[in-house]
């Protein structure tokens, strides 16, 4: 019998690095950014792209170690526009992140702050990686000796990076790959001036003057270059999996440069990658970036978006596809078309084929919350959450103000096991609702209002109240609406004329939604008290 055929692609990796690394007593998948402003959901798409690999990795039985580098030793360079105290800020400038202040008055530091932004609610979409904090390792001079290896190869790192540049980029003058905070002012406004062979390095500072020669295991200042020390974690963590962003993944691009410095200085083959494409937001041109103050964060898109939704953007979409996070009625079809997936997966709705339904049951095993529980789903429609249309979701919830507990009451069927997750969707509707829904959409039904309707209008609203209302229970939507008709009819109004008179009555809009079924929702008892304030 042949193989069972991977369907996604988080699958497919994780079979490629087995495959290229051999049989592992542990498997190390690496994602980071420097926080020099607030983590976006583009930068978030690294990080669950890893942990989908995470997770088909452990599903095929193998230990598996997640870090997350945060590259907090970076140099603070520009202030981005939706930060506080930007005076302040601008007073750090060429600091090391870690020393520039916290802004907001919450946290130690102003790197501090956007990771604890980003560490608080990664558990919300099952996400736990090993935190690494680039400055506490330098500054315990855990990369000593990566920093002697680069220094003893400069030449040859000169070489590899000069190779993928034209005569106009190539390295002019001394190179050096390290370079240092001033001990003195905290700034990178330094120089190398020399090295021993081993471990000794001279610097002076050109705007304060401090000059010192200091010891690579000993000092706190020194650090590597960027292209050179992402090759050299590689190494020292044995990395064998991070992917990266097609800036990054370009032909000649920073990828291609720290291969060979991974492989050629430090002797460590380099991770299996992909490349990941851009997010950006429907209506909003351009890429998101920490440093511009323009971003999106995941707290963003679980305000509207249910956790599981969230992780099945990610996991439904290849990492190479470049797509838009929407907050206008495209929201109800993505959770239409979560919903679809559900089904299939659960065996509701018949998939097109056995590999259409591998391939959903996979995509809804990864856009779960829980891991544990992802891994040992057992499908079948008796163990399917609760569904009802996100559209009618919607107005169940302006019917009730927002008051989910009211909607949950509505609900005879759900049980009592689904009802968490049933919430947490009607809050993300209700946030959708509030902010981003268009006018046309929204609505209240009104309790006190009286209008001046003519009088055959009067006599066909009554006539709904009189005689529609004590049937509504019993009476599907068809027959409510062919009733709608024949009082329209009776009382000689146009259908849509009278439609019109009952949502101005209802909710004081000229159009709402589909009307028979927008009685049924809201009740004879409760129609009938509007009514009757209205004529």
């Amino acid at each position: 019998m042949s193989e069972k055929k991977s369907l996604h692609w988080a699958d497919i990796t994780a079979e490629k690095i087995v495959r290229e690394k051999g049989d592992l007593p542990s498997y190390t998948c690496a994602s980071g950014i420097t926080p020099s402003g607030t983590v976006h959901i583009g930068n978030f798409r690294e990080i669950i792209s890893v942990e989908l690999v995470v997770r088909a990795l452990r599903q095929l039985g193998k230990n598996v170690r997640f870090i997350y580098s945060w590259d907090d030793y970076d140099v603070f360079r520009k202030v981005p526009k939706n930060m506080p105290k930007a005076d302040v800020l601008e007073q750090h400038l060429r600091f090391p992140i870690t020393l520039v202040p916290d802004p907001f008055d919450r946290d130690e530091s102003y790197a501090r702050h956007h990771e604890v932004d980003v560490e608080n609610i990664l558990p919300r979409v099952g996400i736990f990686p090993e935190y690494l904090y680039q400055a506490e390792r330098y500054q315990k001079s855990l990369y000593a000796e990566g920093m002697r290896t680069a220094l003893q190869n400069k030449e040859k790192i000169r070489e590899i990076l000069d190779s993928v540049r034209d005569e106009n980029h190539k390295i002019v003058g001394e190179y050096w790959p390290i370079s240092a905070f001033c001990a003195k002012c905290n700034r990178d406004t330094t120089e190398i001036l020399g090295y021993d062979g081993e471990y000794g390095v001279e610097y002076r500072c050109t705007e304060c003057g401090h000059q010192t020669k200091v010891d690579l295991r000993e000092c706190s200042e020194i650090k590597l270059g960027w292209r050179v020390d992402w090759p050299m974690r590689w190494a020292y963590e044995k990395n064998v999996f991070e992917p990266a962003g097609k800036d990054h993944h370009s032909q000649g691009g920073s990828f291609d440069t720290a291969r060979r410095v991974c492989e050629e200085v430090y002797d460590w083959k380099s991770p299996v990658t992909f490349q990941y494409d851009f997010i950006g937001q429907k209506g909003l041109p351009g890429k998101m970036a920490s440093s511009s103050g323009y971003v999106l964060t995941l707290g963003d898109v679980l305000a509207v978006y249910q956790s599981e939704v969230t992780r099945y953007l990610f996991a439904g979409t290849r990492p190479n596809t470049e797509f838009v996070i929407s907050f206008d009625l495209d929201v109800i079809k993505i959770y239409e078309d979560y919903d679809k997936t559900e089904r299939i997966a659960f065996g509701v709705d018949k998939a097109k084929n056995d590999d259409v339904l591998a391939k959903e049951r996979r995509i809804y095993q990864l856009s779960q919350v829980d891991e544990a529980e992802a891994a040992a789903l057992e499908f079948g429609p008796e163990k399917m959450p609760y569904q009802i249309p996100f559209r009618h979701l919607c107005n169940l919830l302006q019917i009730n103000s927002g008051d989910v507990d009211a909607v949950v009451r509505t609900q005879s069927e759900i049980k009592d096991w689904q009802i968490p997750r049933f919430k947490e969707r009607c809050l993300c509707a209700w946030n959708w609702i509030r902010e981003f829904a268009p006018e046309e959409f929204r609505f209240s039904l009104l309790d006190c209002k009286k209008f001046d309707f003519a009088e055959n209008e009067k006599n066909a609203l009554t006539e709904l109240r009189d005689s529609v209302l004590p049937k509504l229970d019993e009476t599907d939507e068809k027959a409510i609406s062919s009733m709608l008709y024949d009082i329209a009819e009776k009382n000689a109004l146009e259908p849509k004329a009278f439609f019109l008179c009952v949502y101005r009555a209802l909710i004081g809009k000229d159009q709402g939604p589909r009307l028979a079924n927008f009685l049924k929702i809201i009740g004879s008892e409760r129609l009938s008290k509007i009514l009757d304030l209205s004529l």
